[in-house]
């Protein structure tokens, strides 16, 4: 089964790397990615003029999400660009895209330092605002101090995304990195009555599976508004399935960090384990197969109603209890009442073994 991307130059063996983080943060981090994870392309932890004061504790983690205050790198840009990078690149088989931020200025004195060893870079603006104008203009900047593919990391709060996409574009940016991390968000620990996890405003940003659906509508608005970018997904992933979405959606590679924090380091290697027979389970040939594929759409607003498969029912009940219609009661079986019933789709997708259909009335 083949794996490999290519984009803007570049080519990666799977189409997974490491989202810019605490698992991405020095040397032997980095080494750990291209030989034990065995990712397609490795992302730096985002280095800054600055290193990064973090308040502790810095990362909460739930079942569906990650809570993190940690900032960018706690190390500035003079060690990153004296040893970590130096050390990384003496023996480096695959793309090293280097994550900076944050401002206009800071890409003045940082690009030209850190292009020697960065196949391609990563911009985070996440602390820059909302100004399309502002983020253009950084764009600029960096353009002028490098050849490399730049990739811009959007976060959610841009009210425009694709206004974004134009922007960077005409800017000089090959693609979009979709999306950083939501916030700010909030951490309360009610025994101890008190805010946790934050920094001197109390608030941190969330990621993880719970930002998925909103990470995949990002990336289908982004490659709509503007085909030609390219676009890497970042934003809930956690299995070899999720990576397909996303793929179909409209990314050309992946990023995932977050749950990697909740189910292990090892689950890199895992999912691109997986992905080989992942694919073939949903009848794709390759990597480049899943990219070339339209997704269809359609829209309906006839009834359906709700069939039991019998043989598949555990009679649990759960389709009866989450039902918002009061549609659904048990005599010796599950049954739906078609008057009730506004063929909302709940059900099936709740049941945990798929013993509900949806048919057309008619």
């Amino acid at each position: 089964m083949d794996l490999t991307v290519k984009f803007d130059g570049l080519e990666l063996k799977n189409p997974l790397m490491p989202a810019s983080g605490p698992l991405v943060g020095d040397t032997e981090k980095l080494l750990f990615m291209r030989r034990e994870a065995d990712v397609g392309a490795v992302v730096t932890k985002t280095v800054s003029q600055k290193a990064a004061k973090v308040p502790k504790p810095a990362i909460y983690g739930d079942k569906h999400y990650v809570q993190n205050s940690e900032l960018w790198s706690e190390f500035d840009h003079e060690k990153w660009v004296d040893e970590f990078l130096p050390a990384y690149k003496k023996d480096n088989d695959r793309p090293l895209i280097v994550s900076v931020g944050y401002t206009k200025e800071d890409m003045e004195v940082l690009i030209p330092k850190l292009d020697p060893f960065a196949d391609a870079f990563e911009i985070s603006t996440h602390y820059v605002g909302t100004d399309l104008a502002a983020i253009g203009e950084t764009v600029k900047t960096i353009r002028r101090h490098t050849e490399k593919p730049v990739y811009m990391k959007i976060s959610p709060h841009l009210p425009d995304v694709e206004g974004y996409a134009e922007t960077i574009k005409e800017a000089g940016a090959n693609g979009v990195v979709a999306i950083n991390s939501l916030g700010p968000t909030l951490n309360i620990d009610i025994e101890k009555r008190r805010i946790e996890y934050g920094g001197e405003d109390g608030f941190v940003w969330t990621s993880g599976p719970v930002i998925k659906n909103l990470a995949l509508a990002t990336v289908r608005k982004l490659k709509t508004a503007a085909p030609d970018l390219t676009i890497i997904g970042v934003g809930g992933i956690a299995s070899a399935k999720d990576v397909i979405e996303f793929l179909l959606a409209g990314a050309d590679a992946v990023q995932m960090l977050s749950a990697a924090l909740l189910k292990g380091k090892d689950l890199y290697k895992r999912i691109i384990d997986d992905l080989p027979k992942t694919l073939e389970k949903y009848g794709f040939k390759s990597v480049q197969d899943v990219k070339e594929t339209t997704l269809s759409h359609s829209v309906s607003y006839e009834d359906d109603v709700p069939t039991l498969i019998e043989e598949k029912c555990i009679e649990c009940m759960l389709c009866k209890k989450v039902c918002p219609y009061f549609a659904i009661t048990f005599a010796e079986r599950i049954t739906f009442d078609p008057d009730a019933c506004t063929s909302c789709g709940l059900c099936v997708s709740v049941c945990p073994t798929d013993a509900i259909k949806m048919e057309r009335l008619g």
